[in-house]
């Protein structure tokens, strides 16, 4: 499914969406306590600093708070060639009868029907390997069908499990280690088949959950498999020219039945995370429950289900901080980023946070 909306009152650029971040503000590793991030509180006019602990005095009882329940896999695979050379992958999603769909890092393509051998967790002998069966879904795509196995013949996700890394994003240098095993993922993660975490999500704890359960702040769940492209930039200045990654997602009946009620009872629905916008839209303007999603939204987009928004910073000339601008506003958005940068906010998947207001 393709959703576009283009239409704002100014023709908006790539370059709109550039601005200058020191480096020094990239996230490198999680607060030592989950909900101890920053949120910078941008629903009025002037930026108001909190703490994530303090997000629930901006909630009211009929409230829904909707979070996206995905679970990130250890997605990350290392090994070689019949020849020697190193390779990387990276696991998309695993299609059924031990096929999964990964990019491939390698200084040279391997030929089709080619088997890799990829190493094993200390102390394990799988012979783990992947054969390579082509691109996929089509010749043009960047991903690779292969066919992912071992001795024992376990699924992929038993064997991402065992012998995977945690997929950081590019922007974090150190290699993954058991710290980001538990913080690179939500309290609640559910559905294994992100390669990316829902990042605005990971700032909730138990405890916070409590107090908002506590309120009569209601809660539901969608699911959107976080794909690698989350994390490209958008290269066209002309938006409209942009090819968005296609990523999979479900709204439950469940959800479904939540968010009428909530809308009857006059309360607000707060989405946790521009995947789960992503979500929530796709199904308002599909009206497909589940299904692929490439919608790309830009200023001028009509939202037609979300009222607030939690989520992280975003980066640089990237398709999320289109999104936001669309659903706060351009000016505001951009203002709100100065505020951070000047108020030395955290950046990007560890960082801190920002509670947003749609503009109408």
């Amino acid at each position: 499914m393709s959703t576009t909306s283009i239409g704002a009152t100014r023709a908006f650029t790539l370059s709109d969406f550039d601005f200058v971040l020191p480096e020094t503000l990239i996230a490198q590793h999680p607060a030592p306590e989950r909900s101890g991030s920053r949120l910078l509180d941008g629903t009025q006019n002037t930026p108001v600093d909190r703490t994530f602990r303090d997000l629930p005095t901006q909630l009211r009882s009929g409230d829904l708070l909707v979070f996206n329940d995905t679970k990130v896999v250890k997605a990350r695979l290392f090994g070689e060639k019949p020849t020697g050379g190193k390779l990387e992958l990276l696991i998309e999603r695993v299609l059924g009868g031990n096929q999964v769909a990964a990019h491939m890092r390698v200084s040279k393509k391997p030929e089709v029907g080619t088997t890799l051998a990829l190493v094993g967790a200390p102390g394990t002998h799988d012979n783990l390997s992947a054969t390579l069966l082509g691109r996929w879904p089509d010749a043009d795509s960047p991903l690779f069908r292969f066919v992912l196995s071992n001795d024992a013949g376990d699924d992929p996700h038993t064997l991402m499990e065992r012998h995977g890394h945690v997929p950081l994003p590019p922007y974090i240098t150190h290699t993954d280690s058991a710290e980001d095993a538990a913080r690179y993922q939500t309290v609640f993660a559910k559905n294994p088949g992100a390669v990316a975490a829902p990042t605005a999500a990971l700032h909730f704890d138990e405890a916070l959950l409590q107090r908002i359960d506590a309120m009569g702040v209601q809660r539901a769940s969608v699911t959107l498999h976080v794909g690698a492209g989350t994390f490209q930039p958008v290269k066209t200045e002309n938006l409209a020219e942009h090819q968005m990654h296609s990523e999979w997602y479900e709204v439950p009946a469940a959800t479904q039945q939540a968010i009428a009620e909530c809308r009857a009872r006059g309360g607000r629905i707060v989405a946790v995370g521009t995947t789960t916008v992503r979500t929530l839209e796709s199904w308002a303007q599909s009206g497909q429950a589940s299904g692929d999603t490439r919608i790309f939204i830009t200023p001028g987009f009509q939202f037609q289900l979300i009222d607030m928004l939690v989520t992280n910073f975003h980066l640089p000339k990237s398709s999320l901080m289109m999104l936001v601008s669309a659903f706060a506003g351009y000016e505001h958005i951009m203002a709100l980023y100065r505020h951070a940068i000047a108020q030395q906010y955290r950046f990007f998947s560890y960082g801190d946070a920002m509670l947003l207001a749609r503009q109408v």
